[in-house]
């Protein structure tokens, strides 16, 4: 063992205290890039997505006055409900769109206009009717127990394209939300990297013009670069030796990769993050220039940059859908907020070619009732609402899946939530069977001991 004032006498020799340690620089560097997890790996099979852009509506929007038009909804208003309560007409017309004739509501005229990019899943289930257990599951494919994350199953099983920036983003997440973008049992390596923040805090993440606003501690204002590096060689030589000692330490493990991970970040965030040399147009197009759509529009535009530079999975919130009443004013203004930026999503990708391989998936944790809840308002409803997919191999302008005449639950070609998942992994070249990880003396998975991909989405 050496004494603390060794220790800190070769704190400012940098990589002399590797070699006072009987390391070399070099193997250590060999050994820490021969055991990087987050570099890329081999799926499965061939791929036809190689990353995702989720776009997760927090709240339950309303899949009846947004994505499954329910004609009969309108002739049967005001009739008793099949479980209670008045049913309710949608507020909004619904329109065929697009050469595929896909029926979308006056609620998302933008997003409707890329109607012919868009495979509508109608007939998504999940277990839990309420929104912390139905989050919980659409990010991990369970609500009882701490699980790992869609996205952090994405980069294990993947790794990522650019070792300077996270594998996994999650943009602005609301508060206590954690668990949708942990790591749970896998090295936290493979967790979401949390960038700014939702509620109060998303209007400031939007004016932001740095990355010093929206990644905390991004910048070291006491220490230069050079002197941050002796600092971190040192740190890493101790955390290296414990290994050796302990030989299986994955919470040291995490801390060597994640420091090394921010050391490198810090010279890549702020410039990936500076949407100033953007285009005009492309402000406009994602609505990033100003009003309503400024805030949402910006993470729309971060979110690109984001996959553009390699990162695998990077998921975007909006919240505040959870109207049992006003739905007619809330649900609009919502809408209003992230019509445009989406639409402005899709068109960029696909004009960079990037669409093609790009999974964009938008849906909330659950969808809503039918019947009218306080006159101008709607329950949830997980027996049946909608989600969608563009890009990354699933067929274009596609509806699939039914719920029944009114609404209320799937009836045709069931889509649980371990469906989806397995038909995401799929897209991505990963067979949801075989992406396990041993723990606790099994193997576990996202899917549990379910799911079938929806093979008839695929193009």
């Amino acid at each position: 063992m050496f004494s603390r004032r060794q220790i800190l006498q070769n704190v400012s020799a940098g990589f002399g205290y590797l070699a006072f340690a009987g390391i070399s620089s070099t193997a250590a560097a060999q050994e820490s890039e021969q055991q990087n997890p987050l570099a890329p790996k081999t799926p499965h099979f061939p791929a036809k997505a190689k990353r995702v852009i989720f776009l997760c509506m927090q709240g339950g929007p309303s899949h009846v006055d947004t994505f499954d038009y329910k004609p009969a909804l309108a002739k049967d208003h005001g009739k008793a409900g099949k479980y209670g309560g008045s049913l309710l007409k949608s507020p909004w017309q619904f329109r065929q769109r697009g050469d595929s004739g896909l029926w979308i509501s006056d609620l998302f005229p933008e997003v409707a206009k890329q109607a012919d990019d868009l495979t509508l899943i109608r007939s998504m289930q999940c277990d839990q009717p309420v929104h912390p257990g139905a989050m919980t599951q659409m990010h991990t494919g369970t609500a009882q127990f701490i699980r790992p994350s869609l996205g952090a199953w994405t980069l294990y099983g993947l790794g990522t394209e650019n070792d300077s920036l996270p594998g996994f983003v999650s943009l602005s997440p609301p508060s206590g939300s954690s668990r949708n973008f942990g790591s749970a049992f896998l090295p936290a390596i493979y967790g979401g990297a949390k960038v700014g923040r939702g509620g109060r805090n998303q209007q400031r993440f939007a004016r932001a013009g740095g990355a010093g606003e929206i990644v905390p501690d991004i910048k070291n204002p006491k220490m230069t670069k050079r002197q941050q590096r002796s600092q971190l060689n040192l740190i890493q030589a101790l955390n290296q030796d414990k290994l050796r000692r302990e030989e299986f330490q994955p919470g040291v493990e995490g801390i060597i990769e994640s420091y090394e991970l921010a050391f490198r970040m810090q010279d890549a965030m702020p410039e990936l993050m500076d949407t100033s040399k953007e285009s005009a147009a492309t402000l406009a197009m994602y609505g990033a220039d100003g009003g309503d759509t400024e805030n949402f529009g910006k993470q729309c535009l971060l979110a690109r940059r984001f996959v553009e530079a390699g990162v695998r999975f990077v998921e975007v919130t909006h919240g505040s859908w959870d109207q049992h009443v006003n739905l007619s004013g809330d649900h609009q203004v919502r809408a209003d907020a992230c019509d445009r930026p989406i639409a402005g999503l899709l068109k960029d990708l696909k004009q960079r070619d990037m669409l093609k391989d790009t999974l964009v998936i938008w849906g909330g944790e659950f969808g809503r009732t039918p019947a009218a809840q306080g006159g101008d308002g709607r329950n949830h409803n997980n027996k049946g609402y909608t989600t969608w997919m563009a890009g990354g191999g699933v067929k274009g302008g596609f509806s699939y899946g039914a719920t029944d005449t009114h609404g209320y639950e799937a009836v045709e070609n069931k889509c649980h939530i371990h469906d989806w998942h397995a038909t995401i992994l799929h897209l991505l070249g990963l067979d949801h069977t075989q992406l396990t990880y041993r723990y606790a003396g099994r193997d576990f998975r996202l899917t549990d001991v379910h799911g079938v991909v929806a093979k008839d989405i695929l193009a």
